[in-house]
């Protein structure tokens, strides 16, 4: 198996623009079964809930691997400069049971984050350098959150797309001048390097992992245990309208928004999204506009687009039921939406975006 990987590595590595394809053509070919190693890196500050959240995205999968007679396909040490016990930015430590060293290297090197990455990164040079060194050797770099800097600080993010948590986001330009920061996606990877968003946007990126490794039933199955909301896409906005929606602090405003996103089959005119509200037509459209920045028919619309890209992502449903599900008499008037809205076909997007790996 792996003499014919390194045969199709090399007819691809012929063709322009062909270095994802070979990554993942690698990956699925001389790595599918294997146990992966992964070094979670850690330091004095680091984020708890990411390096919980990610490791439990790996044990799960294992759990499930072996329910199916699969066998484990990660094992996950705590790494850091030293050995010993690590504090995180809560009431909790981490028994770091590695040193990091670049004899004995993982399958896959992930950088937690920190509530202050710029102390961070004067604190630990040793980790960058460490990144830098050990890059060509590592199949995968991982830096979730504002774990992104560790990387970029070695120059491994030069030229390429990264994401980090977005109230850092205008802080890694600045410094990293080279690096492309998309502030607004997920999680996204360039080949062997991956960079997620804030905090739990590391369980999206987590998943994508596991998604690769070892199929998407294992994913989800996963994400099921977790009780994962939703398994977002890479591409996929950090401001969703369900997030958005709890920054409103008009409370009728808020109540009506609530009752759209449990609501989306139902038809929905303005006279009742007022009463809810106990407004009059006029002032509840006025205050809508102001408190949401965008008009009631449109977050309604706003809200259908979100739930069926969700339903075509993952769920394997006709067109006319998700049609239903998200309040369009037919499937023709779902279409027009993604069309205007998305400038494809939603057949197109479900092609486009119902497998793994990065929303491009």
């Amino acid at each position: 198996m792996l003499a014919e990987a390194v045969v199709n590595l090399a007819e691809l590595a012929r063709h322009p623009g062909s270095t994802d394809i070979v990554y993942r053509a690698f990956m699925k070919n001389a790595s599918a079964g294997r146990l992966r190693t992964i070094d979670l890196v850690v330091y004095p500050g680091f984020k708890a809930l990411e390096a919980i959240a990610t490791m439990s995205v790996f044990e799960y999968a294992n759990i499930h691997l072996e329910l199916r007679g699969r066998p484990r396909a990660y094992h996950v040490t705590v790494a850091s400069s030293t050995k010993g016990e690590v504090r995180s930015d809560m009431l909790m430590s981490l028994d770091a049971t590695k040193s990091l060293d670049e004899h004995h290297l993982p399958d896959i090197a992930i950088f937690v984050g920190a509530r202050g990455i710029e102390e961070a990164l004067q604190e630990n040079p040793r980790l960058v350098e460490w990144a830098r060194n050990v890059a060509p050797r590592v199949t995968r770099l991982v830096g979730l959150c504002s774990g992104s800097f560790f990387l970029a600080a070695a120059g491994l993010l030069d030229g390429k797309d990264a994401t980090t948590h977005w109230s850092v986001a205008d802080l890694l330009k600045r410094r990293f001048g080279r690096v492309n920061v998309e502030a607004d996606a997920i999680y996204l990877n360039e080949g062997r390097l991956w960079t997620s968003a804030g905090v739990t946007a590391c369980i999206d990126l987590a998943l994508a992992l596991v998604e690769e490794d070892c199929g998407r039933t294992i994913a989800l199955d996963v994400a099921r245990d977790l009780v994962v909301y939703l398994k977002r896409r890479g591409g996929q906005s950090q401001f969703s309208v369900h997030l958005a929606s709890q920054n409103t602090n008009h409370a009728g405003i808020r109540q009506v928004q609530d009752w759209i996103l449990s609501n989306i089959d139902q038809v929905m005119a303005l006279p009742d999204l007022a009463d809810r509200a106990s407004m009059s037509e006029r002032n509840f459209r006025r205050v809508f506009v102001k408190e949401v920045g965008m008009a009631p028919l449109e977050f309604i619309e706003t809200v259908r687009l979100d739930t069926a890209k969700r339903l075509l992502e993952d769920a394997d449903l006709p067109l006319k039921s998700i049609a239903s599900r998200v309040g369009f008499a037919s499937e023709q008037s779902l279409r027009k939406l993604f069309v205007r809205r998305m400038g494809i076909a939603p057949d197109d997007y479900r092609a486009r975006f119902g497998g793994a790996g990065r929303a491009t």
